[in-house]
Formats: C-alpha cells, sequence, structure tokens
C-alpha cells in the first residue's frame, strides 16, 4: 500500500475515533466503572443494565471532566440497556448507523473504560450479526446481537461500536472469549428507548 495512502487511514481513522470518544463518558457507581454513550444532546446516556444494576449512587463523567449524578430513567435486565439522565445540554452525540446491513467481515472499533484506562479504542471485524448465533442463541432464543473479533474488556460495556465512517452500529455488552464480544444492535436499544421514552428522544 502506498504510504501516503496509509497515513490518509490512519489519519482518517484517527479523526473518526477522536468524534466519537466526544461521546463517550464513565459511569461511576460505586463499586467501579463502566462505560456510556451519549444519546442524546439534552443529557440523555444509554449503558448497560448490568453497568447500573442495584446502584442508587451513579455519576456520569463527561469528556470534559464534569462528574454530574445520573439518574435511572429506564431500564431492562432481559436486554441488559438502561438510560440514564445527568442535568446537561449540548453535549456531542454520534451519527446513528444500520445494525442491520452489518456484515461479516465488516471493520468496527468499540471504544471505553477497558480496566479503568480511559478512552481506549479496540478495533477488528464484525463475525456474525441477527438472532441465529449459537454460542448465544441457547442462552436467550430470540434475542439479536453482533458478534465481533475484537478484544473487548471490562470496562468496555456500555461503550459504542461504531463502523469505520464513526456511525453508531452497537452498545458493546458482553465478551465470551479472549478475541469474542458481543454489541447490542442499535436498532435494538431504539426500540427500548422508544418503548420506554417515547419518539422524541429516538432521535440523536
Amino acid at each position: 500500500m502506498d504510504k501516503n495512502l496509509l497515513q490518509q487511514l490512519n489519519d482518517a481513522l484517527a479523526g473518526t475515533v477522536d468524534a466519537v470518544r466526544a461521546s463517550l463518558v464513565q459511569i461511576v457507581n460505586g463499586r467501579g466503572a463502566g462505560a456510556g454513550t451519549i444519546w442524546h444532546s439534552d443529557g440523555l446516556i444509554v449503558t448497560n443494565a448490568h453497568v447500573v444494576r442495584g446502584r442508587h449512587h451513579l455519576y456520569a463523567v463527561l469528556p470534559d471532566g464534569r462528574k454530574l449524578p445520573a439518574t435511572i430513567i429506564a431500564y431492562d435486565e432481559t436486554l441488559d440497556l438502561a438510560a440514564l439522565a445527568v442535568d446537561a445540554d449540548g453535549l456531542p452525540t454520534i451519527t446513528p448507523g444500520d445494525s442491520r446491513q452489518l456484515q461479516p467481515g465488516q471493520w468496527v472499533m468499540a471504544v471505553g473504560h477497558p480496566w479503568g484506562v480511559l478512552n481506549a479504542v479496540t478495533s477488528g471485524v464484525v463475525i456474525g450479526v441477527g438472532a441465529q448465533l449459537p454460542e448465544v442463541g441457547q442462552m436467550q432464543p430470540g434475542r439479536e446481537w453482533i458478534a465481533l473479533d475484537l478484544h473487548m474488556r471490562p470496562g468496555h460495556s456500555g461503550g459504542p461500536v461504531v463502523d469505520a465512517a464513526g456511525r453508531l452500529v452497537g452498545i458493546n455488552t458482553m465478551i465470551t472469549g479472549p478475541d469474542v464480544g458481543f454489541a447490542i444492535p442499535v436498532h435494538v436499544v431504539k426500540a427500548f428507548l422508544k418503548a420506554a421514552l417515547g419518539t422524541q428522544k429516538i432521535a440523536v
């Protein structure tokens, strides 16, 4: 590959990562920390239910360093999704992508705070999508997933998965091995928010 072309690719990916990090928060739950994704500019944050489970004193640390009290406004243990509200506005969000169009082999990046390392990025490819993935299908039949070949670790939970263009395609949720992670498709997140909060919070 031409060195100039490779440098352009590296610069483009670095710019994409910077934009994604602007919408990544840290969720501090009293016993540890996870990640969250700013969904709406008025302070709506999406994370995993397991990140906030049983916690009553939650804080969201924004990219600018502000540490704000967070309130759970929607919660679904089965989907492993939760919506939080913080008192802020004008927050940056990530352009949503189309998780239904993801294909095996497509390049993606996951962002979070693995092992407490803030704003860390891992990248890899899509293994598969849908409700027929054998590794998790027996645990929760009918649920849709994105299976990913990348290095997610504890602390990625609740952070965004984006495609090469920086569009949000999923929310990190779990790992099943050193190189296999799973994300909740963004259209599932939209349906969760619509059911819990109404249509006005769906667009980002």
